[in-house]
């Protein structure tokens, strides 16, 4: 099965949330073709939460899971310290006070 590039799914989801009224940016660019991608959502409060997409080794499907979620001052952190050990990772942060990133909507969640 043929996957998407990190480049073409990030382009794809700021565009997802677009739609939705959500707002999102690129916070740190990866390798565009094989960079993980790490979503981090911060809900305006003081807090967030960090998604990463790894495997069901039970159903052999990608899920998003989360990597962390605390003070937002912690979340981001824990996220300078992926960077620094993987610089190919991308970090797409969303915006919203209701918590939506959207991760588990079709096309999104697989």
């Amino acid at each position: 099965m043929a996957r998407l590039t990190a480049d073409f799914w990030v382009r794809a989801y700021l565009a997802r949330l677009q739609a939705e009224g959500i707002p999102a940016y690129v916070a740190a660019r990866g390798d565009a073709h094989a960079g993980a991608v790490i979503v981090k959502l911060a809900t305006l409060d003081g807090r967030a939460q960090a998604f990463v997409r790894r495997w069901d080794l039970e159903t052999g499907a990608r899920r998003w899971e989360v990597l962390t979620e605390g003070p937002e001052a912690e979340v981001d952190a824990a996220l300078a310290r992926q960077r620094r050990t993987d610089p190919d990772l991308w970090i797409v942060e969303v915006e919203d006070r209701a918590g939506r990133h959207l991760l588990d909507a079709p096309g999104l969640s697989d």
